[in-house]
């Protein structure tokens, strides 16, 4: 295992690393992941990895798992050389510069799907990412406009179960509801709703997606009307909704346990 020795926090080919940050990806589909857990869950998988940087005490401890993978580059530095090169405070001793897997086709997801409606929080999207993966919901579809499920954040709260996944992004909601309607599922609009089914009365399809909405605004009128049945989980009176990630992780363990 060949490491190369930063020299200079002004190398060019370190500024990917300062320059992915949050939801921002290369025009390659590069991402940056960081932290011992979330890197090391990622080189489980298949993923293409350009780079690692990391202290030497990463290098010897997990010597092991990288010996066999086909990294290009791995880097050495101080902590405190990576520091000056994202330019913030890391407590942690390795980052990873990877690319995005290819997106799966509609056809290529299970038989269980957690979709989403317009979710706007990075954090939301990883933790539902992490709650799926450990409930054995293998696909994951979002809108193109939100947050990406490797954005660095998202990765980071999935603590690298986002590539455990099969992620779809799609662009209208409507025409894919309908598509997968097509292929025999059955779609379940998470929201309040007074003609909504409670969860511990839902029956449960062999093959089924739950649809969870905008943290604020829910799911739309005009999406609900698609969707073959609402559900609602039980709640407390004077209690209005729980956080979109709880909803959704409640839900998930709930079909998968019926």
């Amino acid at each position: 295992m060949q490491l190369k020795e930063v020299q200079s926090f002004d190398s060019e080919e370190l500024s990917i690393y300062k320059s992915l940050r949050e939801s921002a990806f290369g025009d390659d589909n590069s991402f940056i992941a960081d932290s011992p857990k979330v890197v090391n869950k990622l080189l489980e998988g298949d993923l293409e990895v350009k780079s690692i940087l990391a202290t030497s005490e990463y290098y010897e401890k997990f010597y092991e798992l990288l010996l066999h993978k086909d990294i290009p580059t791995l880097y050495v530095a101080t902590k405190e050389m990576m520091q000056s090169i994202v330019g913030h405070t890391v407590h942690h001793n390795v980052m990873m510069h990877a690319i995005r897997p290819q997106h799966n086709t509609l056809e290529d997801l299970g038989e269980h799907i957690i979709m989403l409606d317009e979710i706007t929080s990075t954090q939301n999207i990883g933790s539902i990412a992490r709650s799926a993966a450990a409930l054995g919901v293998d696909s994951y579809l979002l809108p193109k406009q939100g947050p990406h499920p490797y954005a660095r954040r998202a990765i980071r709260v999935s603590m690298g179960y986002t590539g455990k996944l099969k992620i779809h992004t799609y662009d209208d909601i409507i025409s894919v509801i309908k598509t997968l309607q097509g292929f025999g599922y059955r779609v379940f609009a998470a929201e309040l709703s007074e003609d909504a089914t409670m969860l511990c009365e839902v029956k449960v399809p062999q093959k089924w997606v739950l649809l969870m909405g905008h943290e604020g605004k829910g799911i739309s009128q005009e999406v609900l009307e698609v969707c073959d049945e609402v559900v609602s989980i039980e709640m407390q009176e004077g209690v209005k909704s729980f956080n979109v990630a709880v909803a959704a992780s409640i839900m998930m363990y709930q079909f998968k346990n019926r």
